[in-house]
């Protein structure tokens, strides 16, 4: 079954709203297989093997290293984390056994699970907690996890070099860590649960300001979680086996393989048995195909992400408001979500997933399609017409290109976007890329205009840190208003007290728009029936599951 879109649909489809789709909708939840005879003999002769499908890692096996979310899908296989999360979002124990908050919210005290050892059968104890703090506190760090939201005491004298350790982190005893921070912090909690670092295997030779040694071990990771890492076939497959150190027992299924798919070949490696589970796109047809493979039990839940288009503000063009409001109301973002998600998406309309408290569009500006207000807005920043209907200011046309990625929706999105930026006096020039060249082009700044999806992750202050504030350098973009109310509601702990935060940020979000924000989406995935466990959710996808999932005998 070949997942792409046919240009010629695209008015036909367009002319549906969502609720177009509705009575026939798949409900969400898990809808079972109806037929066990029919799964695959390919996948029967799998013994001892579950194999998933997975897009595009590049081998980049740590966890605070990582560089795109196909590698981070692979190191919450090998890792377990400190503090995990349950499938409603909430803080729940991992390899810590509990924890205490001090009255002040400033003191946490973690109490890890006894007897805990990294895969190689060696002991994991506060000092490897610590040893990762203090790594990620290195001022030669550049992944992802920004810890000084964590605001632990010493940490800033540390990365300034002033300090020989972070003196917030105290050791009492092999199984209890002290944590000592400057100010209370919503995501403190989060941000001090990640996945723990061997310091035995990734400390030997650490001094502060040379992290260049870790890099040679992102394809040797040693960690703590349900599989241990065996071996990694760029394009074709990563191969694990079970951990029999796993603090929760060793998994029932022996080996797992993460197979490389894409939309053009994950259901017919599913269909004939080579795959055991993979995620699809959420439309109709796609999940009829399904159905009628009689094998497969199917899993359709809200995802946490959005798909968006981010302006890189430090172009002259996209530097003025009115050009990036006029880009969003001459794009017809209804039609876009109604051709790739056919009544399992929604214009997105705050940086939020609707599934989060944070979430409220009243009183968001919504940008309905309306081309006769980006040609005035155009008109107004002083972009006027040309000789062919491309705008023109001070000599130079209003051409912008987009960098996208080979997938279902910009497949869709590139010749919407193409076509109706046109008529308002916009040229478009699209360039498709894998999505570690577009990542990479990204953070060089080399583009007008990017398209990918953002999670907003567990809490909505790690969406809008990452990258609506200033911190946030790829886009230039810089408000210092956003600036304060993502401060202001990170230090607030108490959910009620943060949602006019949010609300309000969202607003000065929408009026100084940072990205054209597209649309949320509901996830599909499969799996065969000869498995049981498979229990994917937005906040640990699949493999939370991971552990308990067994080969049907």
């Amino acid at each position: 079954m070949q997942f792409r879109l046919k240009i010629a649909l695209f008015s036909s489809l367009a002319a549906f709203s969502a609720m177009t789709f509705a009575d026939d909708a798949l409900k969400e939840g898990i809808t079972p297989a109806t037929d066990s005879s029919q799964i695959p003999a390919a996948a029967k002769l799998r013994k001892d093997t579950v194999v998933a499908g997975i897009s595009e890692p590049q081998g980049i096996f740590n966890p605070y290293f990582f560089v795109n979310g196909w590698d981070e899908n692979v190191t919450n296989v090998i890792f377990s984390r400190l503090i995990d999360w349950d499938s409603h979002g909430n803080l729940v124990p991992g390899l810590a056994q509990s924890w205490t908050v001090s009255p002040d919210n400033k003191v946490y005290t973690i109490k890890l699970r006894p007897d805990l050892t990294f895969s190689d059968g060696s002991p994991l104890t506060a000092k490897d907690v610590a040893f990762t703090l203090t790594v990620l506190y290195d001022p030669k760090y550049d992944g992802d996890t920004d810890i000084t939201l964590a605001n632990i005491a010493g940490g800033a004298e540390y990365k300034a070099g002033k300090a020989d350790s972070v003196s917030g982190l105290k050791v009492i005893d092999p199984l209890t860590l002290q944590i000592t921070t400057t100010q209370p912090g919503a995501t403190t909690l989060a941000k001090i649960g990640g996945p723990v670092l061997s310091e035995a295997y990734y400390g030997k030779g650490y001094q502060r300001g040379n992290l260049d040694y870790l890099r040679t071990l992102h394809g040797k990771p040693l960690g703590n979680g349900p599989y241990v890492y065996d071996k990694y076939i760029p394009g074709q497959e990563i191969r694990f086996h079970a951990n029999s150190h796993f603090y929760r027992g060793t998994p029932p299924t022996p080996r797992f393989i993460y197979r490389v798919t894409n939309p053009s070949t994950n259901f017919q490696l599913f269909q004939t048995g080579e795959t055991d589970y993979d995620a699809f796109t959420s439309r109709p047809d796609d999940i009829e195909q399904l159905k009628l493979l009689g094998f497969a039990n199917i899993n359709l839940y809200g995802s946490s992400d959005y798909s968006k288009v981010e302006f890189n503000v430090r172009r002259p063009a996209l530097q003025d408001v009115k050009v990036r409001q006029a880009l969003i109301y001459g794009l017809d973002r209804q039609k876009l979500i109604d051709v790739v998600y056919q009544g399992y998406g929604k214009v997105a309309i705050e940086p939020i997933a609707p599934i989060s408290w944070a979430y409220n569009p009243d009183g968001v500006n919504p940008y309905k399609y309306d081309p006769a207000q980006a040609k005035k807005l155009l008109d107004e920043a002083g972009w006027k017409p040309g000789s062919d209907g491309i705008r023109v200011k001070d000599g130079k046309r209003l051409e912008l290109t987009l960098l996208a990625s080979k997938k279902v929706l910009n497949d869709a999105l590139i010749p919407i976007a193409k076509e109706d930026w046109q008529q308002i006096g916009v040229l478009l020039k699209p360039q498709v890329v894998d999505f570690n060249a577009l990542m990479a082009q990204r953070k060089a700044g080399n583009y007008d205009l990017a398209s990918f999806s953002t999670s907003t992750l567990n809490d909505p202050h790690d969406g809008v840190w990452d990258y609506y504030s200033t911190e946030a350098k790829e886009s230039g973009y810089n408000n210092p208003q956003v600036d304060k109310l993502i401060n202001e509601g990170n230090a607030v702990l108490d959910v009620a007290q943060r949602k006019p935060i949010y609300h309000q940020l969202y607003k000065v979000l929408a009026d100084d728009p940072p990205v054209i924000l597209l649309g949320y989406r509901q996830i599909l995935s499969a799996s065969s029936a000869r498995v049981t466990g498979f229990k994917p959710d937005i906040y640990n996808g699949l493999t939370g599951s991971l552990p308990d999932v067994k080969i049907v005998k």
